[in-house]
């Protein structure tokens, strides 16, 4: 990929960016609060009566699920409500009149997504701290799944937002694919605790992988080999990716 293609993407990344940050309270904040009830609540009926992995209270095990959920459902939000929000306007012709390439739009839309996803993550993170001891077992995985799935959400909102064409398109689409993925994902339970068709299920979903990997990387251990995690993960944040850029790159829903 030359320079050439990344060519004007910096100035939509910086406009991507300062969207969300402007309204930080609601982006930012919101979600934040939104996991520090999730741990409130789960963590105080729980606390006592679950034990997901030897050793680790339930309560220390729920923080980085709920740190990985906040950073994926905000990357996803980030990219698809942008796209939605500037057809709706109509000030999505100010960027189709611009000489940007279909890979510039991908990596200002996607960039800005991830930083917003690691931006509420990191909040959780630090909120959540307070509640519960966590440890560094294994930090070079939290890094590599924070970064891979705040890409690969990042990269599914631009397809929502491609896709829909109205606000209640891409609620449906968040409320009926995104949020239950990640649900069933075990944020909140291991999923050997499961039955084994569930088990089965679980292993299915790559949002499973995104948090189990992430999780290793506090405390040593996870329900599936972190390489088998990165593996799926990486491959996955490849075909939603290159999906998102054949739809850039056709204009689907753009330019007409």
């Amino acid at each position: 990929m030359s320079p050439a293609l990344l060519q004007g993407a910096m100035p939509l990344f910086r406009k991507e960016v300062l969207r969300f940050w402007k309204v930080g309270f609601q982006t930012v904040a919101a979600p934040v609060l939104t996991a520090v009830l999730y741990l409130l609540i789960f963590g105080h009926v729980l606390d006592d009566r679950v034990e997901a992995f030897p050793g680790v209270g339930y309560t220390s095990f729920l923080v980085p699920g709920l740190v990985m959920m906040s950073v994926l459902q905000n990357a996803f939000a980030n990219s698809s409500s942008s796209l939605v929000q500037s057809k709706i306007t109509g000030n999505l012709v100010f960027l189709l009149v611009t000489p940007l390439s279909h890979w510039a739009w991908f990596v200002a839309y996607v960039g800005a997504s991830a930083v917003r996803g690691l931006v509420v993550g990191s909040g959780v993170l630090l909120v959540t701290v307070w509640f519960a001891p966590l440890q560094l077992a294994e930090p070079w995985w939290i890094l590599v799944f924070a970064a891979l799935g705040a890409g690969m959400l990042g990269a599914l909102g631009l397809i929502a937002g491609l896709w829909a064409d109205k606000f209640d398109q891409m609620a449906a689409f968040q409320n009926f694919i995104i949020m239950p993925m990640t649900f069933l994902s075990g944020v909140f339970y291991s999923v050997h605790s499961l039955p084994g068709v569930w088990q089965a299920v679980s292993h299915l979903n790559p949002f499973f992988y995104m948090i189990d990997g992430f999780r290793r990387g506090f405390f040593g251990v996870s329900d599936s080999s972190p390489w088998l995690s990165l593996a799926v993960v990486g491959a996955s944040f490849v075909v939603v990716s290159a999906i998102a850029l054949r739809l850039l790159a056709t204009g689907y829903k753009i330019r007409h």
